[in-house]
């Protein structure tokens, strides 16, 4: 392959941590998203003027999907190997930065499911337990960005393994 720079092998794994971002992070958005929904249609029957507060955990959840987009970008931006040499610890560097914003938002998209639903079900028995219910999703959604900081980081470290 002519005017190929680097490891012909390491663009694969840059691919598949894109990949992983988007897809982990897909999923954990899908089944927040579900698992709440189901929650805030439940609650509607009895208390139908509580449904559009609380609809706070599918948005929620719904920002999961966005963080693996935009980590899918960066990495799949950084892969050009005829424009610059790509090595497998660049493509180990964009792997680990996919998996570890796709995990983080795949197990925020279960917390805030599960809190979803209950927590939904919950404020149409007992109003005041909605701030809680807010702080505790709070701290779910958290766990997604930390994954999505992480990602940067290991991102950025791609193209730094050797000096051109």
């Amino acid at each position: 392959m002519a005017g190929f720079g680097g490891d012909e092998t390491a663009p694969f794994f840059g691919f598949l941590g894109a990949a992983a971002a988007l897809v982990f992070s897909c999923m954990g958005a899908a089944y927040g998203t579900a698992k709440s929904g189901v929650g805030v249609a439940s609650m509607g029957v009895m208390r139908p003027e509580l449904v559009m507060k609380s609809i706070v955990p599918v948005v929620m959840a719904g920002v999961l999907g966005i963080y693996g987009l935009i980590i899918a970008v960066i990495i799949s931006t950084g892969i050009n190997p005829k424009a610059k040499s790509y090595y497998l610890f660049d493509g180990y560097a964009h792997l680990s930065s996919g998996l570890a914003c796709g995990l983080a938002g795949l197990s925020a998209g279960m917390a805030i499911g599960i809190v979803g639903d209950a927590g939904v079900r919950a404020n149409a028995q007992q109003p005041k337990l909605f701030v809680g219910m807010i702080l505790i999703l709070i701290f779910a959604e958290a766990l997604a960005l930390y994954g999505l900081i992480v990602g940067i980081i290991l991102s950025s470290r791609a193209g730094q393994s050797r000096a051109e």
